[in-house]
Formats: C-alpha cells, sequence, structure tokens
C-alpha cells in the first residue's frame, strides 16, 4: 500500500472546544491519523471556547473521549476481527503535550487577539480554524478573524476555517451565509464538511464507477429504472430536541447528506481526479434537479414524525414526548421525496430519497434498480415475473456493494430464485476503526478540496429542497403523518412509489 505523506506543521484551533463533536469524533480521528503514521510532529491543538477550563483539565477531557471509543463494542470500535485496541498512552501523551485551551467569547475581539498571539509563537503560522460552533456563530466568527488578518495567507504559509453543517437553513440564509464567507476569503479556503464524505464507501462510488468499464455502459436511463438513496437510523432525536425543533429531518439530511450521495452516483465522470473537476461535476447534478410546483412538492413528498413504540425490546418515547419538543410539534422526523434530473443521462429516471428517525433497522444505502427482462421466455414455467436487479452500495453499518440477480434452483423444473453476489470491506480490506472524519481532516490539512463542499453546490441543494420547505410552510392543513418507532417508516410513503409501480427496497 502506499504511504500517504503527512500533512505540514499547522496550529488547528477548534472553536466550540467544550462541545460534544470535538471530544467524541475530531480529536479521536486526530487520535486515529497520529495511530496510522498521518500526523506530523508539529501538530497543535488550541481548544476555544468561553467555558473556564485548564490545560490539562482540557487534555483529560480529550483523553477521555478517546477512551471511550476504544472500548470494544462502542460507538466507532467494532468487535470481532476489528475490534479497537485499548487506549495507548505512549502515542496519545506526545500529542497530548501539544494540546491547550483558550478560554475566550467568540464575540470578543480579544479573543482574537489572543488567537494571533498563539500563532505567532508557534513554530508555523499555518493554521486551521474549525468551527464546530452553533451555526448562528460561524458569519461572525469568520468577521472577526479576517478583521483580525488571522485569514491573511502569505507565501508558504495557509489558513484554511472548516465549516460543519447545517449550512444555512434554507436557500436565502444559505446565499447569505456564502456571500459573508466569501467577503472574508476565498472559496478556496473554505472547508464545508460534510462528515457522510469521509466515510470509504462513499469515496469508492467514484471509484468503482469510473475505474471500472463494466459499470459506466449501463449507468443511465437506458438500463436504470430509478435509484433510492436511504438514510435510515435507529437513534430518536435524544437531547437535540431543540435543535431538531427548528431543523427537522429535510433539512438535517437532504440537502447535504442525502445530495452528496446522490451527486457521486448520478454526476458526469470528472475530466480529472481532483477538487475542482469533482465538485464542478456534482454542482451541475444537484442543479439539474427538476424545480417543483407547490402541487407537484406535496404530491412527491411525505412527511412523518416517529411516535412511541419498542426498540430493542425497550419501550422509546414518541417524537413530541421527548425534551425540549412541543405537544404538538409538526417537525417532521421522517421524510421521503421523488425527485427528477433534467439532463440526458438520467431523463425519465426517479430518484426516491428516505431519511428518518427510530426506524427499524440502522441503514444507509444506495439501491440502483435496473430495468426488468422480458418474462416471455419463461411464461411456461411456475415463474410469472422477474425480479429486478438491484446494485446496493451499503455506506453503513455493513460497507460494500451487492448485486442482486437471477438463477435457476437446482432441479428439474426451470424455477428462479433471487441471488447475490458482492464484496463487504471487512472481507477484503483490513478496516481500523475510525470516526468517519479521519480522512477529512487529513484532506484539510493537505489542503484538498476534493471531499468538501463548494458554494455552488450549497446553494443548488437548498435551490432544489426550498419547493418542498414553501409548500409545507403554506400547507396548514397537513399533518405529518405518525409511524411507530421501530417501523419501517409513515404507510404514506410506500405510496409514494406504489403509486408509480414500484416499492422500496428491503436490506436482506
Amino acid at each position: 500500500m502506499t504511504k500517504a505523506p503527512k500533512p505540514p506543521p499547522a496550529t488547528v484551533f477548534l472553536f466550540g472546544a467544550h462541545g460534544d463533536l470535538v471530544s467524541r469524533l475530531l480529536v479521536p480521528a486526530l487520535y486515529n491519523l497520529r495511530r496510522d503514521g498521518l500526523l506530523c510532529e508539529g501538530l497543535h491543538l488550541v481548544g476555544v471556547d468561553h467555558n473556564a477550563m485548564t490545560d490539562a483539565a482540557f487534555r483529560e477531557r480529550l483523553a477521555q473521549g478517546i477512551r471511550a471509543r476504544a472500548r470494544p463494542g462502542a460507538e466507532g470500535g467494532v468487535e470481532g476481527k476489528r475490534r479497537a485496541k485499548v487506549f495507548d498512552a505512549k502515542m496519545w501523551n506526545p500529542q497530548a503535550r501539544r494540546i491547550s485551551y483558550l478560554q475566550g467569547d467568540f464575540l470578543d475581539d480579544r479573543t482574537y487577539a489572543d488567537i494571533a498571539a498563539r500563532i505567532k509563537a508557534a513554530p508555523t503560522g499555518n493554521a486551521v480554524f474549525y468551527l464546530a460552533t452553533s451555526p448562528r456563530f460561524f458569519g461572525e466568527v469568520v468577521d472577526r478573524l479576517a478583521a483580525a488578518g488571522l485569514l491573511t495567507e502569505s507565501p508558504g504559509v495557509f489558513r484554511r476555517v472548516v465549516i460543519e453543517k447545517p449550512f444555512g437553513s434554507d436557500l436565502k440564509s444559505a446565499q447569505a451565509l456564502n456571500a459573508r464567507v466569501l467577503r472574508a476569503m476565498c472559496e478556496e479556503q473554505v472547508y464545508r464538511i460534510d462528515h457522510y464524505l469521509g466515510k470509504e464507501t462513499v469515496q469508492n462510488i467514484l471509484v468503482s464507477r469510473f475505474a471500472n468499464g463494466l459499470f459506466e455502459a449501463f449507468w443511465n436511463n437506458h438500463y436504470v429504472d430509478h435509484v433510492q438513496i436511504t438514510a435510515a437510523e435507529t437513534v430518536g432525536v435524544e437531547q437535540r430536541g431543540d435543535f431538531y425543533e427548528h431543523t427537522g429531518a429535510l433539512r438535517d439530511m437532504v440537502p447535504n447528506h442525502l445530495f452528496q450521495l446522490m451527486g457521486l452516483v448520478a454526476m458526469e465522470p470528472p475530466a480529472a481526479f481532483g477538487a475542482d473537476a469533482v465538485r464542478a461535476e456534482k454542482a451541475k447534478l444537484i442543479g439539474a434537479i427538476r424545480p417543483q410546483t407547490r402541487e407537484e412538492a406535496l404530491a412527491n413528498s411525505v412527511r412523518g414524525q416517529y411516535r412511541a413504540g419498542t426498540m430493542a425490546g425497550q419501550k422509546v418515547p414518541g417524537y413530541r414526548s421527548e425534551p425540549k419538543v412541543a405537544r404538538n410539534s409538526r417537525t417532521e422526523t421522517y421524510v421521503a421525496l421523488k425527485l427528477m434530473v433534467d439532463n440526458w443521462r438520467w431523463d425519465g429516471v426517479p430518484f426516491y430519497l428516505r431519511t428518518g428517525k427510530r426506524m427499524a433497522v440502522r441503514d444507509t444505502e444506495i439501491a440502483i434498480c435496473f430495468k426488468q427482462a422480458p418474462s416471455s421466455l419463461f411464461r411456461d414455467t411456475r415463474v410469472d415475473r422477474l425480479k429486478p436487479n438491484y446494485l446496493t452500495i451499503q455506506i453503513q453499518p455493513d460497507e460494500g456493494m451487492w448485486f442482486d440477480f437471477q438463477a435457476k434452483r437446482p432441479g428439474p423444473a426451470v424455477e428462479i430464485d433471487n441471488v447475490q453476489m458482492g464484496f463487504a470491506y471487512s472481507t477484503f480490506f483490513h478496516m481500523r476503526p475510525s470516526t468517519g472524519y479521519e480522512t477529512l481532516i487529513y484532506d484539510c490539512l493537505m489542503g484538498d478540496q476534493t471531499l468538501f463542499q463548494r458554494a455552488d453546490n450549497i446553494e443548488n441543494g437548498w435551490r432544489a429542497v426550498q419547493p418542498f420547505l414553501d409548500a409545507w410552510r403554506e400547507d396548514d392543513t397537513a399533518d405529518v403523518q405518525g409511524y411507530k418507532a421501530g417501523s419501517d417508516g409513515p404507510r404514506c410513503a410506500d405510496e409514494l412509489l406504489a403509486r408509480d409501480g414500484r416499492r422500496w427496497h428491503k436490506r436482506d
């Protein structure tokens, strides 16, 4: 295996350092990069937040986050052959010595003067500002970084800003935030992060499509009947009720996660495997999603909200009984959409997207359904109708690709059954435990923007979902459809496909 180069020395400022994201995902990802020999000794971390905390307390908080992920069976850890190693203090301690904490208000200019002093005292002027904060601070922090001169680059010195989702709450707010950010710095300095793109199987979509001549020949509307993209979660909103009440499943998942998957699976071949070419093709694809009228948006969408039910033998509350959720809330925890793409490759091929919480199984997958073969050859057999062929790209939890096809059962009669072939990542490759952020953090330190969203991609995504947001806001009569926790979602989601003579793909 080719050894990847180590990124240059830099100081990473983690805004929102006291938050869950930093201790649960970001710093464990940095720990894993160090484990894999992908961090240089010159990387310094500075946590920035308003809470009072010593350097030692901050380091211990981060170490606890890594220990939690190192437990066998913990989130991000894996069991059996892929079991995570225990926390390695000898590997952690040298990095811990280069971790410090800076108490400061994000809206106080003195905080940025202190940051400037930290950079001046560092061995290198390279700096990454990671905004793991509430979205309301994104523009404010960027403005103050620019006013303090902290985003100004010089030969051999980079300054980069990583911005978490959600990037805006609708088209208008996303456009305003993009304009604000790009007044402070150039597009090459902005890293709009979507952790879904850090998953190995997601990155493998491009390789599978464009490195294998077999696929591209039938990757079009001549052979593909429709495409389904599913992101089902078994968890509820838990303690994030206040956030979710203002967001909902559509804003939380569709214009970012699901559209990124849709872009990768449906985009045209890029001229080169580089950031500009790949992101340009994704933006074109999302920009080609057909706009919908109010009536079309209502007809082609389903909103659901989980009710009380049973998960893994335990009773769980409905969404309206969760903390910080209104008792008459109409916020959707499930959404299903039917979209069409107006380009030559996908003309006439519907894309069905769905995502939901408190679903029966945790499953993120892309299912490409091919047009059915004619059954006339088998009219005199027991076969009344052949099943369609599916190519399924499993993103999580069992990463891999599988192809469903028809085969004859052994015996004298012609009996056809659906069989499957494919590969699981864990079978073919050594999969080390990860948080999903490792590749993205490494790419940011290396200056590779391929897996990060560009401004036009963000805005095209919001432009595609804006008709649904507008239609739902104007439709005061229709309530969200209830579905029992632990089920496959609201019944009307099945009807969305059934009216087209189709059904949702079920994971075997």
